[in-house]
This record gives C-alpha cells, sequence and structure tokens, in this order.
C-alpha cells in the first residue's frame, strides 16, 4: 500500500488542508448538522452546471483571457469580463444547489476566500483602463495586476482539485496524507512538463538572455526537494522499507541536484536532470502495493517518467536545435533562400523540424506520469478496482487526459506567440514576396519594400516571380 511518505515538507501544509473535508461541521452554507439523507442525496442539474461552468470559466476562458493580457490583445477585456460574470454566477450556484450536500470542506473555504483575489483583479483592471497616475500608482498597478493574473490557472487547478475531493468523498481522516503527497507531486510533474513545454515553444530566447542552460535551473529544484526529503521521511522508531526507500530518494535528488548545477556552469547542458527522472521513475516502479491494479498503474507510471528522462538525455545529447547556432549567415544560407547554391539548407531545416517535434516528447510524458500518479492513490483505486474497470482502461483513460492537457497547453502558447503585440511579428513572416535574383537563385522577401505579390514591373535588383503567370 502507498502511504503518505512520498510527501515533502509542503504535504504536512496539505495534510492539514485536505483534512478539513472531514464531516465535521456543516457546510458554509448550511444552517444544521448534515443527515445521512443530505450526505447521500443524487446530485442535482444545479450542482452539475456549477461543476461544468466553473470547469469551462477556470480551466479554458480565464487562461485564455490571461494569455490575451499577456499580448496586449483588445480580446483580453471583454473576455475576462465574460469570465469574472460567470464565476460569479458559478459561485451562486454552488451555493443553491439542492439533493446532495457535502461536509465542510476546504473547497468551500477557498470558494469564499478567493472573492479577495477577484474583486481585487476586478478593481486593478478598472483602475488601469482610466489611464490616470501613469508616473506614480500606475506601474505598480500594473505589476500586481501581472502578478496576480499569472495565478489564475494556479488557483483553478487547485480549486477544481479540491472540488473533485469532495465530490469524490476522497482524502478522510485516513487517506488525507497519501492524497496530498500523490497531488502535490503528480501537479509538480504535470508543472514541469508545462514549463518545460513553454521554454521550448516560446521560451529560448529567454533562456538564453538569462545565460542558464535548463538544466541549471532543473538541478536546483530537484537539489532543495531532496534536502527536505532526506530529513521528512522518518519520523522515529525502526526504519521501515519504505522510510529507507522514500531517504534514499530524497539523498539522490540532492546528490544529482549539485552534480547538475556543477556541470551546469558556464551555461552547459548535462544529463544529470535525465537520469534522475529514470531513476525515480523505477524506484516508483518497483514499488510492492495492496492491489494488482494499483501495481499495474504505479508500474505504468513508473514506465512514463523513465521514457521522459530517456527522451531528456536523447534531446540534450543527439538533438540539435537551430537556435543554438552563432553568427551571421550570407545570403546563400539565408532562411529564406528556396533553393540555396549549397545543397546543405534542405537537409538542415529538416534535421530541425525532426528536432521540434522530438523535443515535445518529454514534456508531454512529464504531464503524462503526473496525472497516472495523481490517479494512483488507494481511494481512487478501490473505486476502480470495485466498478470492474481493468488497469489498461483506466491508464488509456489517464492517456486521454494527458493529450487532452497537452493540447490545451500548446494552444494557449500558439495564441501566446500569434495574438495582440505578438500578431504583428507573426503577419509580418507571412508577407513576403517571390524575387528572382542574378544568378537564378529565388529568394523570400519581405512585402514592405514591394507594392503587392504581383508585381508587373521588374525590381532593379532582379526580376520580380509573377506566382502562377507562364513564363515568357
Amino acid at each position: 500500500m502507498t502511504s503518505f511518505r512520498y510527501s515533502h515538507l509542503p504535504v504536512y501544509l496539505l495534510y492539514f488542508i485536505t483534512a478539513q473535508s472531514l464531516p465535521a461541521h456543516a457546510h458554509s452554507h448550511h444552517d444544521s448538522e448534515l443527515t445521512e439523507e443530505q450526505l447521500n442525496a443524487p446530485i442535482d442539474s444545479i450542482l452539475w452546471i456549477h461543476m461544468a461552468l466553473q470547469a469551462i470559466v477556470w480551466g479554458v476562458i480565464f487562461p485564455i483571457g490571461m494569455v490575451f493580457g499577456l499580448t496586449r490583445s483588445r480580446w483580453h477585456v471583454p473576455l475576462q469580463s465574460l469570465a469574472f460574470a460567470l464565476t460569479f454566477g458559478g459561485i451562486f450556484l454552488g451555493h443553491a444547489h439542492k439533493g446532495r450536500q457535502f461536509p465542510h470542506s476546504f473547497h468551500g473555504s477557498i470558494g469564499s476566500w478567493i472573492l479577495l483575489p477577484i474583486l481585487a483583479q476586478l478593481f486593478l483592471g478598472v483602475y488601469l483602463k482610466l489611464h490616470i497616475h501613469e508616473r506614480t500608482l500606475r506601474p505598480y498597478a500594473v505589476r500586481a495586476h501581472g502578478i496576480i493574473g499569472r495565478l489564475w490557472p494556479i488557483l483553478g487547478w487547485v480549486q477544481g482539485l479540491f472540488g473533485v475531493i469532495v465530490l469524490r468523498g476522497f482524502c478522510g481522516k485516513g487517506g488525507a496524507g497519501q492524497c496530498a503527497a500523490h497531488y502535490i507531486m503528480g501537479s509538480a510533474f504535470i508543472a514541469y512538463g508545462i514549463i518545460m513545454a513553454m521554454l521550448l515553444v516560446v521560451g529560448e530566447n529567454w533562456v538564453r538572455r538569462s545565460g542558464r542552460s535548463p538544466e541549471w535551473w532543473d538541478s536546483w529544484v530537484i537539489m532543495l526537494w531532496g534536502i527536505v526529503n532526506t530529513f521528512t521521511e522518518h519520523h522515529g522508531g525502526l526504519w521501515s522499507v519504505k522510510d529507507m526507500q522514500h531517504t534514499i530518494l530524497g539523498v539522490l535528488w540532492w546528490t544529482g541536484g549539485a552534480l547538475g548545477i556543477f556541470l551546469a556552469r558556464n551555461n552547459q547542458r548535462n544529463v544529470v536532470p535525465g537520469l534522475i527522472i529514470i531513476l525515480t521513475g523505477w524506484a516508483m516502479a518497483e514499488h510492492a502495493q495492496a492491489l494488482m491494479l494499483s501495481t499495474q498503474v504505479h508500474a505504468m507510471f513508473g514506465y512514463t517518467l523513465m521514457l521522459a528522462g530517456a527522451a531528456r538525455i536523447i534531446e540534450i545529447c543527439f538533438i540539435t536545435t537551430t537556435s543554438s547556432a552563432t553568427g551571421s549567415l550570407d545570403d546563400n544560407d539565408s532562411e529564406h533562400t528556396l533553393a540555396p547554391a549549397l545543397g546543405n539548407y534542405g537537409e538542415s531545416r529538416s534535421k530541425a523540424t525532426t528536432a521540434r517535434a522530438f523535443r515535445h516528447l518529454p514534456p508531454f510524458l512529464l504531464i503524462a506520469s503526473g496525472l497516472l500518479f495523481m490517479s494512483a492513490t488507494d481511494e481512487e483505486l478501490d473505486g476502480v478496482s470495485d466498478s470492474g474497470m481493468d488497469h489498461v482502461t483506466y491508464i488509456l483513460g489517464m492517456y486521454s487526459l494527458a493529450f487532452l492537457l497537452y493540447l490545451h497547453t500548446l494552444f494557449l502558447l500558439h495564441l501566446y506567440s500569434s495574438s495582440g503585440r505578438n500578431a504583428d511579428s507573426v503577419q509580418t513572416t507571412r508577407d513576403v514576396v517571390f524575387s528572382a535574383s542574378p544568378n537564378g537563385e529565388i529568394e523570400l522577401t519581405s512585402s514592405g519594400n514591394a507594392s503587392k505579390w504581383y508585381a508587373p514591373v521588374p525590381r532593379e535588383e532582379g526580376a520580380m516571380h509573377a506566382v502562377g503567370e507562364d513564363e515568357e
């Protein structure tokens, strides 16, 4: 049986939080103790609408609005205004439903406290639209508005997770620690994959400006997490097998993280984080579980994590990217040349495309491993076993969710790179014309110095190639 000792220091905070889901007190909008009939009543349509509405608002509309805010899109204000109106309606429905009633929980507490950042964000948004105090208060308001806005996906994830816990009745007194361990570590793997995807799609320039390789940041997080884990897994008394396994994982992380930091000095890449991910996956796959279903799900989680580490090592060692090239290119080697004099451009472009395709594998596998681990608590798998579902169906279902989550992540990143102030740069790359140079090479050039695609008069440097017309 998986114990809460997968956890780390933050787990003890979450242990206290999830324990609040116990039926100790009535929910904030209940006036009396809940009866057995109220706790087991069917879920009414109002509550289903509440769940669907808040899932759409916090999972889709708010993140899209956040991206529009980052790109200064004109759609930011109307979309976020719609989201705020819908979430207020969802909060009302959450307190107005009939049917099944729920005991006091942290989900309900967050639902009340979350009004503070919502109202603060609304106030800041209205204040910024007034364009007053431009040189005094406004710069600070802009920064505060941005910080709170970036917290929105995290708030939505945490609140949604606690909502599922309350709905399913998970994480009671006996399972709160295990829930904390699985949900924190699983969410950490998902966040790791999303951040890796961000660096892949839109963050390479930031990495270069930082002067630090991605493995430098990875290694610091791994080392600090390992230090905490080393001293929080054994709580006195005799050492059990699980105590020893979890403690040695902490030692593995801080020793390996320290090595990774040293190897990553001077902006150098290294394979240590990938190797640590592989070893962690192997250790997780070897954990003995009470149910055969649990053993198989944990094994698949470990194998997925091992594959993610192996893919990361392959990417670092064997997959090169064009962004790592330095120096200027002459005209014959230009990115815009369709038929260069040298025959190696097509090959290099093909390699760059292959590299970018392969680099999606590690972040996706990290997201999949995180979802698998979050779905592997004893309470969840007991319910799956009782329903008659086999491990193949369950694991493929988790992978299906991973595909959807990674698709949503990439959609938001694509939206960031093609909307608002970033749309101009995308449009510039599309506004190109074909021109023929004197030596016969075809060059893609910007239309900024050409009137239109089909120019009737040749340009001075070379003849304009009119697409679709027969050559005379």
